[in-house]
């Protein structure tokens, strides 16, 4: 697949998920970037805006397996992974698979779960993998992880630990529409019978393998590089933040800015293409100091002005 077929693929899946979410394009592309970056996609908003069903669409609009966990304080690490069970008749532990088998897996709510709980999607997130009772099951491939939180601050929740915050390539709040949109949002509830609008499938699983191919495809300058480590190294010199952007998160930049390029249709990455993705990609992964964090100091905010210090390269 070139660029061009991946450019309209992509425009398609986009096109598709519009018709069932109201939220902005930019928004549905950053979820996107998760698909072709190979990443998983964090969604923190108020309950009710619209989360569940993006996730929904963009799997039905790949064409993939879903499966939905719902995450509850009560819910435990075999209920996600799976777990052996006693088949008398052959008198042997056969592995039942749990719910992150699936190609798009949706977390929803999250922080909802004790740590123990959410950290049973680590080794899935980063390997493709789980290991139950020492055995290791693959997972099915593509395999892509959407996960959704309430603000830590409501009632009942528990703040992700950084070490799985940073394995989410993006973060990203749907917010709430517009006049126009909320009206819109009625206007197509009159128009169907069921609460939850549905989509057809436009890609299908080895197509959607192709499309991850393609930002590998794609040229990074060896300024475009430098630019990439300077933005992240000085998120590590701020005062305001205690850890900066980990080398991972460095890597993730470069893999999102590809995927960016990707869905205008460029083989190239331009400074733009860094900008536009710096702040899902590297806000989250900021830790801030005590004192920034009473404050109410803005991660956004930080990651926007390291953007202004950084001297851009110019493309030839």
């Amino acid at each position: 697949m070139d660029i061009t077929d991946a450019r309209a693929e992509c425009n398609a899946v986009l096109d598709a998920i519009s018709r069932s979410v109201i939220a902005d394009r930019e928004f549905l592309e950053t979820a996107l970037l998760g698909v072709l970056a190979r990443g998983h996609v964090l969604l923190e908003d108020v309950p009710g805006t619209g989360k569940t069903l993006t996730a929904n669409s963009l799997a039905s609009a790949l064409g993939l397996s879903f499966s939905r966990i719902q995450f509850t304080p009560d819910l435990l690490p075999a209920d996600v992974t799976g777990t052996h069970v006693f088949d008398e008749s052959e008198g042997t532990f056969d592995f039942t698979e749990g719910p992150i088998f699936a190609n798009v897996v949706l977390a929803d709510e999250i922080n909802r779960a004790p740590p123990k709980t959410q950290a049973a999607l680590l080794e899935a997130m980063a390997e493709g993998q789980v290991t139950v009772d020492g055995d290791t099951h693959q997972l099915p491939q593509p395999f892509f992880v959407i996960a959704t939180q309430n603000p830590v601050e409501q009632a009942g929740t528990f703040p992700l630990p950084e070490a799985q915050v940073d394995r989410f390539l993006v973060k990203q709040s749907i917010g709430y529409p517009d006049a126009d949109g909320e009206r819109e949002l009625l206007q197509r509830r009159l128009g169907r019978t069921e609460r939850s609008p549905s989509i057809d499938p436009v890609l299908d699983g080895d197509r959607v393998r192709a499309l991850r191919e393609v930002p590998e495809s794609v040229r990074v300058d060896d300024d475009l590089v430098s630019y990439i480590a300077d933005i992240t190294r000085e998120t590590r010199t701020r005062n305001q933040v205690d850890v900066g952007v980990s080398p991972r998160g460095t890597q993730r930049l470069l893999e999102a800015a590809r995927a960016r390029a990707v869905i205008v249709g460029r083989d190239y990455v331009t400074p733009d293409d860094v900008k536009r993705v710096a702040g899902p990609v590297l806000a989250h992964r900021l830790v801030l100091t005590p004192d920034a964090s009473v404050d109410g100091a803005s991660k956004a905010a930080i990651v926007d002005r390291v953007l202004e210090s950084v001297s851009v390269p110019t493309l030839e």
